[in-house]
């Protein structure tokens, strides 16, 4: 089909001009990375599935209520709506996703040993507790990076398209939440040992 060949913005007027088809496209397109960062972040299938359906009624609504102005960074305005529901659906918890590897799992966990302590075992848990409350405590530029990078696995040059910063924006911004994180660390006394 000609659709299949069509960028985001065509496809998007296409969709404007009433050829569903267009939008079926647009998300099939980009369904895979958005569900993949989607669920990376909350770790529940369901509540994965919610949201990502939740992100693209949102799109939908505002496409159609003519409010779509991204000019042709229909992937990045997507994904900013599905980041933006699940720190949503975190509020709501009032808790932090853990940091997770690309597929899926814990990045503490690979800090532990196979035969911890019970005593390290419980000191571990405190301090990745502790961690993602001071990723909390950063400021909001830097915690978006940091949520981006490590929660959605985004690369700089994804952040930035996202943010709408340039590159070295992003960057000087993931520099100063890890010089932050580590002054919190120092101010909170906590210290990981492996």
């Amino acid at each position: 089909m000609r659709t299949q060949l069509m960028s985001d913005q065509e496809l998007v007027d296409q969709y404007l001009a009433g050829n569903e088809i267009a939008l079926e496209r647009l998300i099939t397109r980009h369904k895979d990375k958005i569900f993949t960062s989607i669920y990376l972040m909350v770790k529940d299938e369901y509540l994965a599935e919610d949201i990502f359906q939740e992100t693209f009624i949102k799109a939908i609504d505002t496409l159609r209520a003519g409010k779509y102005n991204e000019e042709g960074k229909f992937a990045p305005w997507v994904a900013r709506i599905a980041y933006n529901l699940c720190i949503d659906h975190f509020r709501k918890l009032k808790r932090m996703p853990g940091i997770v590897t690309s597929e899926g799992d814990d990045i503490f966990k690979y800090m532990k040993f196979e035969e911890t302590p019970v005593e390290e075992h419980v000191q571990l848990e405190k301090f990745e507790g502790k961690l993602k409350e001071l990723i909390e405590q950063l400021p909001e530029e830097q915690k978006e990076v940091v949520i981006l990078r490590h929660f959605f696995n985004f690369s700089f040059k994804e952040v930035s398209e996202y943010t709408n910063s340039p590159i070295n924006t992003c960057l000087g911004r993931m520099r100063y939440a890890l010089i932050n994180l580590r002054k919190l660390m120092e101010t909170n006394n906590v210290v990981f040992r492996y």
